[in-house]
């Protein structure tokens, strides 16, 4: 069976900054019709950081869609035609500070693919060097680090809400040599 849907007609209902938003009238692999609500995202980029303190570094800050502070893995969106490695390093320094010497890629995820094309990246890096803040002028974040053994406690206690972020630490527990 070949998986496919046909847009037979699209119609733009917002164009933004951030998104774009199209409905389209699509033909099913059994020839029956349907909409499709969709939201357009240029991507995301996200950093699971390690200092050489071993302590992990993330960022809280307000979330608006879910109306309330979360504690997240650094992040932020791609910029058109964004080298996503790039990306990365850039959010990490705007938002920690921490300037990272080289990443590894985690994974590349769609966060919510029954509505939205946005792709995220997940990169890992333990070569930090610290330094200076300087989040975008509507970005209010607060940086935090935690121990290894904190994070583990947190994810066990449901502490984290964000997926980017949940998937990162994870990662980081299955993958790093935590006795550096």
């Amino acid at each position: 069976m070949e998986f496919n849907e046909k847009t037979t007609h699209r119609e733009k209902i917002y164009q933004g900054q951030i998104i774009d938003v199209e409905v389209h009238d699509v033909e099913l692999m059994n020839g029956d019709t349907s909409k499709r609500e969709l939201v357009f995202h240029n991507g995301a980029v996200a950093v699971c950081a390690v200092t050489p303190n071993n302590e992990v570094v993330l960022v809280k800050q307000f979330r608006k869609p879910a109306e309330k502070p979360l504690l997240e893995l650094p992040a932020g969106k791609l910029e058109k035609d964004e080298d996503r490695e790039e990306a990365a390093k850039r959010e990490l320094a705007e938002e920690t500070g921490y300037q990272a010497q080289s990443l590894e890629w985690v994974t590349d995820m769609y966060g919510s693919p029954g509505f939205s094309n946005e792709r995220l990246t997940i990169y890992f890096t333990d070569q930090v060097e610290e330094g200076d803040m300087h989040p975008d002028e509507d970005e209010f974040l607060e940086l935090h680090t935690f121990s290894i053994d904190k994070i583990r406690e947190m994810l066990q206690n449901g502490e984290f809400e964000d997926a980017k972020t949940i998937i990162g630490l994870q990662h980081l527990l299955l993958n790093y040599n935590h006795s550096k």
